[in-house]
């Protein structure tokens, strides 16, 4: 079939504000403006895309009634340089639930895994 992922899409309230954070976060740029887009390069795949959102609501980490639907396990060659930089652009550090991987919040409250080797 062929098939691949183009984009995962990323909804929150203010979609420039995510797209930067990613884009620093993952040392990639912004690559669409009319659609805001984060990858390597034009031609690289999966890319993250941000659809803004005013009434979003965010997820609480660990709280069911709003859920986290999804979350991003992000592979980092220097796991305690990721943290740094994560918290330093706007992440918060969430409760370790027992994972493998520490787990944060994006600005706008998503969680996403920093991960090492091994992890």
């Amino acid at each position: 079939m062929g098939a691949y992922i183009r984009n995962i899409v990323i909804e929150g309230p203010d979609a420039r504000a995510l797209a930067t954070f990613y884009a620093e976060l993952l040392g990639m740029k912004i690559i669409r403006e009319d659609w805001l887009v984060v990858a390597k390069d034009e031609e690289s795949f999966p890319r993250l895309a941000f659809d803004e959102n005013p009434d979003y609501q965010p997820p609480r980490w660990p709280d069911p009634a709003y859920p986290q639907q999804m979350h991003l396990d992000l592979h980092v060659d220097d796991p305690e340089k990721a943290q740094e930089v994560a918290l330093r652009l706007g992440a918060t550090r969430l409760p370790d639930l027992g994972g493998s991987c520490p787990v944060f919040a994006d600005p706008a409250g998503h969680p996403f895994c920093l991960c090492g080797a091994g992890q």
